[in-house]
């Protein structure tokens, strides 16, 4: 007896990447991602120019992600896109698209919330990647996000700290402003971080609860910092960079940390996965491998691919809710603003 191949198409609209893939009963069959370059000169993503962007890219996005996965649009099962959390205007461009299609195809409709699709992105059927147990404990590190949830089915979670300020992925991109390095800066402070003596330089850690971030406090501490040694020499960054970085990192990555350890002893969870954009950076990688051995976790860390916006994660979201029948109707909206458990 053969298993009907469901096919479902998932669609990324959120902040400043177009993205489109399509997945054949949780594999990925393709990913694609157009990404916008003209946010660079600006230093951060301009919401208007997003949306246009996403405006001229979503339709070519698309149709090379059906091209590629050797199928048909009248093969698509169904289509899960990107509601929230996000740039409105960018949210809407893909809300607006997935509607017009599903309904042009008589297809069912699935909206996604983008921060469990991050977290869900654990459950893409890849080769040599495990897939975690339930229950397990997910830190979510991105520009826009940084928490510590606990996942107890697919679509339970339960929020055990967050940031109260800024999140991990402002705090590498802005300590990188300090340094005049370019958007986005915080894979340049990984790429920097590498050559350098993460102890060169000590930045104190922000005091908030056990299981809770504050970044805000830090990123001050480093421009201060830098102003100081800057004022006595004017070739401080460049003569230092490499150690700035890198003890930048190591205080970010401590802090990340202490708070896993902490949700461990609260829970008695030791099954820990990371995800966002974040999760991308190689001390974070290289620090949960080593809690392997030091505390006997199991970390579970996504290809790169599906760590940073891609609608791979949208498509195997939209899955697991087409296998449950949870479908959105035609009224649905576009959230900007989308807890991980909504």
């Amino acid at each position: 007896m053969s298993t009907k191949n469901i096919y479902i198409l998932g669609i990324e609209s959120s902040c400043d990447d177009t993205s489109a893939a399509v997945i054949c009963n949780g594999k990925v069959l393709s990913n694609i991602v157009a990404n916008q370059e003209i946010h660079a000169k600006y230093g951060g993503v301009v919401p208007e120019l997003a949306s246009r962007a996403h405006q001229q890219n979503i339709v070519p996005v698309v149709q090379q992600a059906i091209e590629q996965a050797g199928i048909t649009k009248e093969d698509l099962n169904s289509i899960a896109f990107t509601r929230g959390p996000g740039l409105m205007g960018s949210l809407l461009v893909g809300t607006s698209f997935a509607k017009s299609l599903a309904l042009g195809l008589n297809i069912p409709l699935i909206d996604v919330n983008h921060m469990q699709a991050h977290i869900l992105a654990h459950f893409i059927k890849e080769e040599g990647c495990k897939i975690p147990p339930f229950p397990f404990i997910c830190l979510t590190i991105s520009g826009g996000h940084t928490q510590i949830v606990k996942i107890t089915d697919h679509f339970e979670m339960e929020i055990l700290g967050e940031t109260i300020d800024d999140a991990v992925g402002e705090a590498f991109d802005k300590s990188a402003k300090i340094l005049g390095l370019p958007y986005p800066g915080g894979p340049l402070i990984d790429k920097y971080a590498q050559l350098g003596n993460p102890k060169a330089f000590k930045f104190t850690k922000p005091k908030v609860g056990e299981l809770d971030f504050s970044f805000s406090g830090l990123k001050t501490g480093i421009l201060y910092f830098i102003q100081r040694n800057v004022k006595e020499n004017p070739n401080f960054i460049k003569e230092n960079l490499h150690d700035i970085c890198a003890s930048i990192q190591f205080t970010i990555i401590e802090i990340l940390m202490e708070k896993l350890k902490n949700a461990v002893k609260h829970t008695n969870i030791k099954h820990i996965a990371i995800a966002g954009g974040v999760s991308a950076n190689s001390e974070i990688r290289k620090r949960l491998q080593l809690a392997e051995k030091h505390w006997g976790w199991t970390t579970y860390v996504p290809n790169f691919e599906y760590t940073t916006d891609n609608a791979a994660m949208i498509a195997i979201t939209g899955y697991l809710k087409y296998l449950n029948k949870n479908y959105a109707d035609v009224f649905v909206t576009a959230k900007a603003r989308l807890k991980v458990t909504e």
